[in-house]
């Protein structure tokens, strides 16, 4: 009888640790440099669509998309600016489900006849249901 438990120990401690590791690894989330890199992604394909003027694609990367009350046909109210180059820089914090990205862009404003401004952005983004999106934004660009 004590053969049996001394062999059945034996055999219980590694199968523990190997289940204890496999859920170790599923507990964990995604590494922070992939978290960077799925952010940096996103933020490429928004702006691209901004640069585009197609708001439509970049309606979809907004966090305003996911908010009861703002609809496509109100977002495509908001613009003026138009982009004449954009270059999505590098995540300059990301802490848990908000970040903030360095976004290079050269813009206009017709109307109020201001002309090639170049300025880095601190874009904010924001995680939500798994997935980045452009946070509202608070200022004129």
């Amino acid at each position: 009888m004590f053969q049996r438990r001394r062999v059945l120990a034996s055999l219980t401690v590694p199968a523990v640790a190997l289940l204890a590791a496999g859920l170790v690894g599923c507990a964990s989330g995604p590494s922070p440099a992939k978290d960077r890199e799925v952010l940096l992604q996103r933020a490429q394909e928004f702006w691209k669509s901004v640069q585009d003027n197609d708001a439509v694609t970049s309606w979809k990367y907004e966090e305003l998309s996911k908010k009861p009350g703002w609809t496509l046909q109100a977002y495509l109210k908001r613009e003026g600016i138009l982009y004449q180059a954009v270059q999505v820089l590098e995540v300059r914090s990301l802490e848990g489900d908000r970040a903030v990205v360095d976004v290079k862009v050269t813009y206009s404003i017709p109307v109020l006849r201001m002309m090639d401004q170049e300025v880095v952005l601190k874009d904010e983004w924001v995680r939500v249901d798994g997935l980045w999106y452009h946070a509202e934004r608070k200022g004129v660009l």
